[in-house]
């Protein structure tokens, strides 16, 4: 019986899709299971998530488009981050829980709370012009912040 057990649980695809996602997205189950745990999804990021969601029902798009300045860039690059633009969606999914771990520290919180918003900055610019310098399908970090926006937010799509 516990062999049975072993033997489905290691037959276990981690890169499957997701049931939240359609034919365009591929999330790994593993990645968005583990940012969707609910009790460890800091009150900031909630609090930006419902920012995003009411702005996007209300206006049907982003009413904010101001690109990030040099001083945020640099902030990305001091934790080796991409701009959102040149993001893959694994990375994000790396960055986004790296963001959760920091902010229940109180040294990082600031700076995972600055981070995050510089984050949803570039996605407001990014759906508001509806333009991003990369239209390759690898490049899909953008589309994986805002479907964890959506999922964390109180307010349903």
């Amino acid at each position: 019986m516990l062999e049975n057990i072993v033997d489905k649980k290691s037959n276990f695809d981690l890169t499957s899709k997701s049931t939240f996602s359609s034919e365009a997205d591929v999330f790994t189950s593993r990645s968005y299971a583990a940012l969707l745990a609910r009790n460890t999804i800091p009150y900031f990021h909630r609090k930006l998530a419902d920012n995003y969601v009411i702005i996007k029902k209300i206006f049907k798009f982003q009413a904010v488009m101001s690109r990030i300045n040099n001083s945020e860039k640099t902030l990305l690059k001091k934790y080796d981050f991409n701009t959102l633009e040149f993001t893959t969606m694994k990375q994000m999914f790396d960055e986004l829980a790296l963001l959760q771990k920091w902010s229940v520290d109180p040294k990082l919180k600031f700076e995972a709370e600055k981070l995050l918003e510089i984050r949803v900055k570039e996605l407001k610019f990014l759906d508001a012009s509806r333009y991003a310098s990369i239209s390759n399908e690898i490049y899909r970090g953008y589309l994986a912040l805002e479907h964890y926006l959506q999922e964390i937010s109180r307010f349903p799509n």
